[in-house]
């Protein structure tokens, strides 16, 4: 499969390592602009064209966390990797809460970054793909538009996060069928780990509190398989006809 050129953003207090993992994404093609502390960074994204970012956690000025939030407000679509000497599974936690798409802990692979990027470039191509067959979904009471991130029920919308929206869609997708827990993964993620796999469980709870409004909606866990959307509306429907 071939991949578009990224304009990617790198911040990495380590100059050395800066240098050489701005060599390794050129080498593929991409364009790559360096920063060595977080200020620096935000506000190159400001100012610039990006489509990617690349970061550590622990940053001059502001930390990965800070610049995560700060970067969200502004484009919740943007992907972003985590490079980190951090393994703690908290911080790995918060940061896949903040809105993060992937981690990695520091000292990895070189090619393994270019690997993980391909891997979400994947995913977003999928995306856009599945967005464009049926970028609106219904059930119970509520339409979901994918391409906006816009939960509406009656007049109230409540936008959902891009990777809210990524998993909701795959339900919706597969509405009163099992989705597997390892396919969603695989699919947004890129694999099966315990701190994705957490993540996962956050934002199936966030989806249960969104759909609470309509009875009939339920996610339904089946425990170490997957879970299956729920639509009693259908059944009700189908009675009156």
């Amino acid at each position: 499969m071939k991949y578009p050129l990224l304009n990617i953003l790198l911040i990495d207090a380590d100059p050395s390592l800066g240098k050489k993992l701005k060599e390794l994404i050129s080498m593929s093609g991409h364009r790559v602009k360096c920063c060595v502390d977080g200020i620096q960074g935000f506000e190159a994204f400001c100012n610039g064209r990006f489509n990617f970012c690349v970061y550590d956690v622990v940053l001059p000025g502001i930390d990965g966390f800070m610049l995560t939030q700060r970067i969200r407000r502004r484009d919740p679509f943007i992907p972003i990797v985590i490079i980190s000497k951090r393994c703690q599974k908290e911080e790995k936690q918060k940061c896949f809460n903040l809105g993060i798409d992937d981690y990695l802990v520091k000292p990895f692979d070189p090619d393994e970054l270019i690997w993980r990027i391909q891997s979400i470039q994947r995913r977003m191509q999928l995306s856009t793909s599945l967005e464009e067959i049926n970028p609106v979904f219904s059930f119970g009471c509520f339409s979901f538009d994918f391409s906006h991130q816009l939960l509406i029920n009656d007049n109230k919308e409540q936008r959902l996060t891009r990777r809210e929206c990524e998993v909701l869609r795959m339900l919706c997708s597969q509405k009163n069928k099992l989705v597997k827990r390892d396919e969603i993964l695989m699919q947004l993620w890129g694999d099966v780990d315990y701190f994705h796999s957490r993540s996962l469980d956050v934002f199936i709870s966030k989806l249960r509190r969104y759909l609470k409004d309509d009875p009939r909606l339920k996610i339904e866990n089946i425990p170490t398989v997957g879970y299956v959307l729920k639509d009693k509306s259908e059944s009700t429907d189908a009675s009156l006809e």
